[in-house]
């Protein structure tokens, strides 16, 4: 079994076949998802979907690039969401610098006020970091003990040891799988298998002999298969640790 614990189901990419695209990854053993909020928009249509089909499940957040409409209204909401049925995380959240949809300051006070609405629910969080990790990791420490998980890990290697250090969770994507992913492939080597989940970032992030093309939850067995080669250890060692971090980190089942 296998779970995908990041994805955008929820987006138009998936409004002509999501129910074939859920049933393919059924068929391929990932057997739950965790459906991804990046607005409030978003976040409400994860919870909706949660609540439409058994395998899955809603994490509620405003990204860094919407960090600008997170004023106190949408703070509301997003904690009236992060209380109902199937919630098992708020995020994803974060700061993102290189883009820099939204300004520093409001990237920084949307993140700070969902860190204070996990720790208040007793969710975890999940991370979003692109080209911010000194800052990131200020706040995060601050912050702790905080359960949270670094998604589509992009860092060095001392961005990876401080969040082990903190004990945040790594998830990687099927990124890893392209050609010049080298230092990708290098930081899913160092990062403790009881410390790894795997996610799509669907429709994001196609693997390699896919790329061009929506990604969709079933990819996760592809990506299992990658870090089984990386880790040098069976298809079913990862299968079964990596089950076990995410159903402990967002208490399924």
């Amino acid at each position: 079994m296998l779970i995908d614990t990041h994805c955008h189901l929820d987006f138009p990419a998936f409004d002509p076949d999501r129910d074939q695209v859920i049933r393919r990854a059924m068929e391929a053993e990932i057997n739950y998802f965790i459906n991804i909020g990046a607005t409030l928009e978003s976040s409400t249509a994860s919870c909706e979907l949660a609540q439409e089909y058994p395998e899955v499940y809603a994490s509620v957040g405003v990204h860094p690039h919407d960090a600008d409409t997170f004023d106190r209204k949408a703070q509301d909401q997003l904690r009236q969401l992060a209380s109902g049925k199937k919630v098992v995380a708020v995020g994803e959240t974060g700061l993102d610098y290189y883009r820099n949809l939204s300004g520093k300051e409001n990237q920084r006070r949307a993140f700070l006020k969902q860190i204070v609405l996990a720790k208040d629910l007793n969710l975890p969080l999940v991370v979003h970091c692109r080209q911010a990790e000194k800052e990131l990791m200020q706040i995060l420490k601050a912050a702790l003990p905080l359960r949270a998980v670094v998604h589509c890990f992009s860092g060095d290697e001392s961005f990876l040891q401080e969040c082990l250090g903190s004990g945040f969770f790594i998830s990687f994507t099927c990124n890893i799988t392209y050609k010049k992913a080298q230092g990708l492939r290098e930081m899913v080597r160092l990062t403790p298998l009881d410390k790894l989940m795997l996610e799509t970032d669907a429709p994001y992030l196609s693997p390699e002999g896919f790329r061009g093309q929506r990604n969709e939850p079933a990819q996760i067995k592809l990506l299992a298969n990658e870090v089984s080669r990386i880790k040098g250890v069976s298809f079913a060692e990862i299968a079964d640790q990596t089950t076990q971090n995410a159903k402990g980190f967002f208490k399924l089942g």
